[in-house]
């Protein structure tokens, strides 16, 4: 009888689990929706170099960064999945969800110091792992890019290589 009582207490936690985990999740999501929205005149590029080279820019690194955990009932039942192998979802919503804040934290950063343009765009991930729920770190990272105001354009000389002379 201890044995039954023990596994509809561990069914009913699975199941308050998977809901409050699934509600957290979706507001998550609102959020992220809605701060891509307000961030949208902040355009990064994962490209090395700035599309425009002739405008002097003073350039300076950004970041933002972000720790999110699994929930238990989708570590549960990823651990189900690595039994028999194959994709787990509830993980790519983890890392897409991460992703996501990790760059938005990296336009905010731009934003704040007054830039508008971020190239070089890079992503690191970490696994941490504490007990059961597995946690993953996202870090963005790139160039932030602000023209000068004052600057004239500049124009890359021409340079014409030295004459040799004849022997």
């Amino acid at each position: 009888m201890l044995d039954l009582i023990e596994l509809g207490l561990f069914v009913a936690l699975l199941t308050i689990g998977f809901f409050a985990g699934a509600i957290v999740e979706k507001q998550h999501y609102e959020s992220i929706r809605k701060r891509e929205s307000e961030y949208a005149d902040v355009l990064t590029f994962a490209v090395r170099f700035p599309p425009d080279r002739v405008t002097p820019q003073r350039a300076f690194l950004v970041h933002g960064t972000v720790v999110i955990s699994s929930d238990y009932f989708k570590t549960f039942v990823a651990g189900l999945r690595n039994l028999f192998g194959g994709r787990v979802r509830s993980y790519e919503t983890l890392m897409e969800r991460a992703r996501r804040e990790a760059l938005l934290r990296l336009k905010h950063d731009a934003r704040r110091q007054g830039a508008r343009l971020v190239i070089c765009v890079r992503f690191e991930t970490t696994t941490i792992s504490t007990g059961w729920v597995a946690s993953i770190e996202v870090f963005a990272f790139g160039t932030a890019l602000i023209p000068e105001r004052d600057a004239a354009p500049a124009i890359a000389p021409v340079l014409t290589p030295p004459a040799i002379p004849a022997v």
